[in-house]
């Protein structure tokens, strides 16, 4: 299966994008199912099932509420996050529920969405099993959905997850590997960039491709704007509270030119981000929420502090990224639930490094070698949200991992391209490292800070 760059990185919302944005589009998808099967009208009730990582940190990464969204028919772009709070109120005072917007039925979420959290499905961690009823008690539909990581979710007869590419189309230049990328440029004189544009016009044409990548920044750059701006504790009862907004004051405030003031840039612009994620703000996926902050970071930083940035310049940083994220997609994984946070912020810095090696010229090889220094000094990164949450470590993890993601650019350039390991290897040892990490590692806050920090 063909995977697009907007497969990669989607406008959703927080905190998670295995947890909230996946399960809403299940949610979405198995109601959209019910009209297509002419069973929604008969539906008298649902009831939703909850396993694995799903069930374990479902509450603290709002999985819940992503049910009842997705059931309402609101889907994780367009829903309006200054909404949701009165749209899920009156589901649970009414404990009725619209499908769709269109059939009403009796729904108590405390008792219709069931957290099993001894039990994992054999596909992946984060599953999930949803049933229709009709009057009688009779089965009108049922269907098992696995959310795969980065809003992907996939049935359980399908073998891939669904996205903008699921249309099947050939692409011109097809590639599994690290290896077979990089022989795809070669032969076709090529960057990965270039290649990744050519690929991408089969779904739309190069004018919208421009377009919406551009779009993708927008919205990176108001999602951090809105986390400059709003201050308080962050919700999920550990009152941790927001630090962006104090820190870009401080730094505006500051001579441009002080020591270190660039580390404290990437920092705030990573916080911003995260910190909104957290609160369930509107963000890019990119390539999952946990890791929302990394890629929209490093932009910043190009954008900030490279002389001769330009909107060109982000277009080949996202495209470049994307293909290396595709390269994670299909050889590892890209869910904390499946490989831990090396799934996830080792991704995404991963990710960043190549496309920041990219938009400031750096070579074929040194923009591989971006990406495998990304990824290799992040191998067995674990997956330990304390209370359930994206906030503790996940939100200082973005900052770290951005400036990891900076420095990898930078060694690259300042090397030759030639290099040990090459990124297929460390893809590999991502993938072998996350089947080898105990499950309480995995996003199931059993193991790590989660067990080791209190929560109160």
């Amino acid at each position: 299966m063909a995977v697009s760059v907007f497969d990669m990185f989607k406008i959703g919302i927080g905190p998670s994008s295995s947890h909230t944005v996946g399960p809403m589009r299940a949610a979405l998808a198995f109601c959209e199912d019910l009209v297509e099967k002419g069973g929604l009208e008969r539906t008298a009730q649902v009831v939703v099932k909850l396993y694995g990582s799903l069930a374990l940190t479902g509450v603290g990464h709002g999985t819940d509420k992503a049910v009842i969204l997705g059931l309402l028919g609101e889907t994780p772009r367009d829903v309006n996050p200054d909404a949701i709070d009165d749209m899920l109120a009156a589901v649970r005072q009414a404990k009725r529920i619209k499908l769709l917007g269109q059939h009403e039925i009796a729904f108590d979420p405390a008792e219709k969405i069931e957290f099993h959290k001894g039990e994992r499905l054999p596909r992946h961690s984060n599953g999930m099993g949803l049933v229709a009823f009709d009057a009688d008690g009779g089965v009108v539909h049922e269907e098992i959905f696995y959310s795969i990581g980065g809003g992907f979710v996939v049935r359980e007869h399908e073998e891939e997850g669904d996205g903008a590419s699921d249309d099947q189309a050939p692409i011109p230049h097809p590639f599994n590997t690290a290896e077979e990328l990089l022989a795809q440029c070669r032969d076709n004189n090529m960057s990965i960039w270039a290649l990744m544009l050519e690929n991408e016009k089969i779904w739309r044409d190069e004018d919208t491709v421009r377009q919406e990548l551009l779009a993708i920044w927008q919205v990176m750059q108001e999602c951090t704007q809105r986390g400059f701006r709003v201050e308080g504790n962050l919700p999920g009862g550990l009152e941790v509270r927001r630090r962006a907004p104090r820190l870009y004051r401080e730094l505006q405030e500051q001579n441009a030119d002080e020591h270190l003031d660039l580390l404290d840039w990437v920092n705030v612009f990573a916080l911003a981000v995260n910190e909104e994620n957290a609160a369930g703000g509107q963000v890019v996926t990119a390539p999952t929420n946990g890791a929302a902050g990394i890629i929209p970071a490093v932009l910043h930083y190009y954008n900030r502090f490279v002389d001769d940035a330009s909107d060109e310049g982000v277009i080949r940083f996202l495209l470049t990224a994307g293909a290396i994220g595709i390269l994670y997609k299909k050889n590892a994984g890209i869910s904390g639930a499946e490989m831990g946070c090396q799934g996830e912020v080792g991704v995404a810095c991963s990710m960043a490094a190549a496309g920041l090696t990219e938009a400031i010229g750096g070579s074929l090889s040194q923009v591989e070698n971006a990406a495998e220094i990304g990824m290799e000094h992040n191998l067995g990164l674990t997956c330990d949200p304390v209370g359930g949450l994206v906030q503790i470590p996940c939100i200082e993890r973005n900052a770290m991992g951005s400036l990891k993601a900076i420095n990898a650019s930078r060694m690259a350039m300042r090397g030759d391209g030639q290099h040990k390991v090459s990124l297929d290897q460390v893809i590999r040892t991502m993938r072998q490292t996350g089947n080898d990490m105990k499950s309480i590692y995995k996003e199931t806050s059993q193991g790590g800070l989660a067990v080791n920090v209190p929560e109160c």
